[in-house]
């Protein structure tokens, strides 16, 4: 079996990688390396796996196509040591391994990333690079994964971020902060040219363009205050024709690079696979993993132009439909189903999510919740119809094998996610004068298996441990004064449960009020009378 190294060198033994299976890029990387040094158009920052599974793959098939000229340039903020350890040994190839339902994998060598970058201002060489980047009128866009946090200028309790008041005070010229390299790197551009450009958040978040332009533009006038930066900088951020922040919906399921997707490129000779954990607990290795279907659907708002990424199957639209799409898969079409899973899944012992597709009642319980109690009150957005993306969830993103995601994974942070998953859902019946709020029946019955997993006894009587979530130590000591097996009446469990019940933070909704209260205790009552009492509950409703 021949060795195969993933680099510049190793690739030149064509044969061997497309004998092992393996598509390669099929373009002239130097010469596109070449022209994106002279002219790059797409900046990424955020060097994780969503972005080489993604955004990454979308390149090089326009590159194929010869709808692009430039490759990708990645830019990593947090963790430097991704660049230093997973992209530049590998002269910033990857290895894109998609997970097929049907049990098949696909190997694709990915080469439309031809430079990386660190954002590290106190890096002369790195950081002089990423300006004359964006001081280059024929850069069009910086995109982002970065995750929400990342946009955040303010720590969990509020208050503002050491690094961010020292970059406020200290101005654009070496900030510590993520943001504040980001809107340094702009004034960068405001000072050369002040040629348009598009920030375009791809971050799984509601509103993401919305959260990327008030940090930057808490920067922009924060600086202005102090003296450091022009009126004019300001007003370059806020002019939409100028500085424009799209917002988007994206969804694809890229989990941390699994170990038996390692041991397939093993046994074809791949080498220097062994993942790094780097010192910031990153989970990097040369290769990802990640579902075949992919969603990104983006406001149309690029001043400065933009590549025809609908090519690559990308939904350009207006900011509305963005916002429909977000709904749509958030409240009804796939996050309530994976939480719903993510709850049962623990309390029944399971450790794969695609395992609880084989669950006859589980797979019930997903169906309908999505199809009978959610799809009535989404509001269709046009560029993808609800139907067919529920279809597509529930027959082949879920159940798919190859997936290594736990619903202990999911699990997390359950009690952030009740009120946007299905408390929206209960809203639209409560508005709506065609539907009735009490004809919900496997939504409370979400809500009831939620506290009843909060006592972190699963359905054998065996204790598990609770997925982090920041409320639960405001919620489980309410769960602790039952205990399976207790014989409580409804007014008792009603008493006791009222004030995690009555939260309209945690569901949304005040139970109680919504009218739900009844029937989200009596299902409770079922679910803790003892070992096997979830399985039974469940059977009892969801058939």
């Amino acid at each position: 079996m021949s060795k195969l190294v993933l680099n510049e060198t190793g690739l030149q033994n064509k044969a061997d990688w497309e004998n092992a299976g393996y598509k390669l890029p099929s373009f002239d990387r130097a010469k596109v390396k070449e022209e994106t040094r002279k002219n790059p158009q797409w900046i990424h920052f955020g060097a994780g796996n969503i972005f080489r599974a993604f955004q990454a793959n979308v390149c090089q098939k326009m590159i194929e196509n010869g709808d692009m000229s430039t490759g990708l340039v990645v830019a990593e903020g947090f963790d430097y040591e991704i660049i230093e350890k997973s992209y530049r040994p590998q002269d910033n190839y990857s290895v894109l391994v998609t997970l097929k339902a049907d049990g098949n994998i696909e190997k694709t060598v990915i080469g439309s990333i031809v430079e990386s970058c660190i954002l590290d201002s106190e890096n002369d060489v790195e950081y002089s690079r990423l300006k004359e980047i964006f001081e280059n009128d024929s850069l069009q866009m910086a995109s982002f994964t970065i995750t929400e946090k990342g946009y955040s200028l303010v720590n969990g309790k509020g208050e503002e971020l050491p690094s961010v008041t020292a970059d406020m005070a200290n101005g654009p010229e070496k900030p510590e902060s993520y943001i504040g390299k980001v809107v340094s790197l702009l004034y960068a551009r405001y000072k050369k040219s002040a040629t348009p450009i598009a920030m375009v958040s791809m971050d799984n978040c509601s509103h993401n363009g919305e959260k990327l332009f008030a940090a930057i533009d808490a920067f922009a006038k924060g600086w202005n205050k102090n003296g450091l930066v022009e009126d004019g900088f300001v007003a370059y951020i806020e002019d939409e024709s100028k500085v424009s922040f799209p917002w988007s919906m994206i969804d694809k399921i890229t989990p941390r690079p699994d170990a038996s997707v390692e041991d397939i490129l093993k046994k074809d000779g791949l080498e220097g696979l062994d993942p790094v954990i780097t010192s910031k607990k990153t989970y990097v290795a040369p290769f990802v993993n990640a579902e075949e279907s992919e969603y990104l659907v983006i406001e149309d708002k690029f001043p400065n132009g933009r590549p025809a990424l609908e090519k690559a199957g990308l939904i350009f639209t207006d900011r509305e439909t963005v916002n429909k799409v977000e709904k749509m898969k958030v409240c009804t079409c796939l996050n309530p189903l994976h939480t719903a899973l993510a709850v049962y899944g623990c309390l029944l012992g399971y450790t794969k999510i695609a395992d609880e597709m084989k669950d006859e009642t589980l797979l019930q319980m997903v169906k309908t919740i999505g199809y009978k109690e959610g799809l009535p009150v989404v509001v269709n957005p046009g560029v993808i119809d609800p139907k067919e993306f529920i279809d597509t969830v529930v027959n082949v993103r879920i159940p798919n094998p190859f997936m290594p995601d736990t619903p202990q994974r999911i699990a997390t942070d359950t009690s952030q996610k009740l009120s946007i998953r299905f408390g929206e859902t209960i809203k639209a019946y409560a508005a709506s004068s065609e539907l009735d709020v009490q004809d919900l029946k496997l939504i409370p019955l979400v809500f009831a298996g939620w506290l009843r997993y909060l006592m972190a006894v699963d359905d054998e009587g065996n204790a598990f441990e609770l997925s982090a979530d920041p409320l639960i130590d405001t919620v489980k000591p309410v769960v602790d004064k039952i205990n399976l097996g207790s014989n409580i009446s409804a007014k008792e469990a009603e008493e006791i449960l009222r004030p995690v019940m009555s939260n309209k933070a945690i569901f949304g909704v005040d139970l109680f009020e919504a009218g739900l209260s009844d029937t989200v205790i009596g299902y409770f009552l079922e679910l803790i009378a003892g070992k096997g009492a979830v399985r039974n509950t469940l059977v009892k409703y969801v058939k």
